[in-house]
């Protein structure tokens, strides 16, 4: 009976072990990963900056006039009802309206109150953000038309920034989610190929020069990576009990160590 016990305590001993290098090892993976996302944000960072620093010299306008020339060859009517209606999946009205009905889905029914949290945090401070670039640089329109909200500044165009980080965000979610590779993989191209259209919309229909738009992208992929860190930062944090900065270390080591190993063979 001893003899029992304590077989079954070693047993124990080791597959607990095993658990804790494996937790381990999906930490020391993570913190990488945050590192790598935040050098990603940093790098966008100084894109950004000297995309707009490019736009305040005008030194783009031949750019951005033979992308808008471009545009206006393929003008069509049908074109024109198909692209007015893809900017609307951009709208301030629509992301606002569509972003209720997921905050009620991760709320209600993931049950997931940090998801929801920081969804709520990426949508509205990607509206502040938007407004206060778009203050700072007060770079004028192509042209004015209410009907497809091309009103105010134009730089950072909101429509392109807004739809990167509303769809990035759900495509983050789909990815975390439990359906099928298949299904991942369509529904992320698929929203990702929304997110374009999205932008070259605006350009079509006259509402933001091409540097707006790419300038859009770029801040909405800063923003969207440091959510999207932040939420899987919080969610390990609650999740496991090994510290990244612990883990992040050992994985290094490891790495390294396998490195020497190989070379010495």
């Amino acid at each position: 009976m001893p003899f029992c016990v304590l077989v079954v305590m070693t047993v124990s001993l080791f597959k607990g072990k095993y658990i804790m290098e494996a937790e381990t090892k999906k930490a020391g993976i993570l913190a990488m990963s945050l590192m790598v996302g935040l050098r990603i944000a940093i790098l966008f960072i100084w894109v950004f900056v000297k995309l707009a620093e490019e736009v305040l010299e005008d030194n783009l306008e031949r750019f951005d006039n033979s992308i808008i020339g471009f545009f206006e060859s393929l003008q069509t009517s049908a074109l024109d009802t198909i692209y007015t209606l893809i900017t609307e999946l951009g709208s301030v009205w629509f992301v606002a309206s569509a972003s209720v009905v997921v905050v009620l889905l991760l709320w209600f029914k993931a049950k997931d109150k940090w998801a929801t949290l920081l969804f709520i945090i990426a949508i509205g401070g990607n509206g502040a953000l938007t407004w206060l670039l778009k203050q700072i640089y007060e770079r004028g329109r192509p042209s004015i038309n209410e009907a497809i909200d091309a009103v105010g500044f134009s730089f950072p165009s909101g429509h392109s920034m807004g739809s990167l980080v509303f769809y990035g965000f759900l495509i983050y979610l789909v990815l975390r989610s439990n359906q099928r590779k298949a299904v991942k993989i369509s529904a992320s191209m698929a929203l990702g190929v929304l997110v374009l259209l999205i932008g070259t919309s605006r350009i079509y229909l006259g509402a933001h020069f091409p540097s707006d738009i790419i300038a859009g992208y770029i801040a909405g992929t800063i923003w969207l990576v440091v959510c999207v860190l932040a939420l899987e930062w919080i969610q390990w944090q609650r999740n496991s009990q090994v510290h990244l900065g612990h883990a992040l270390q050992g994985l290094l080591l490891y790495n390294y160590g396998a490195h020497k190993h190989n070379r010495k063979q």
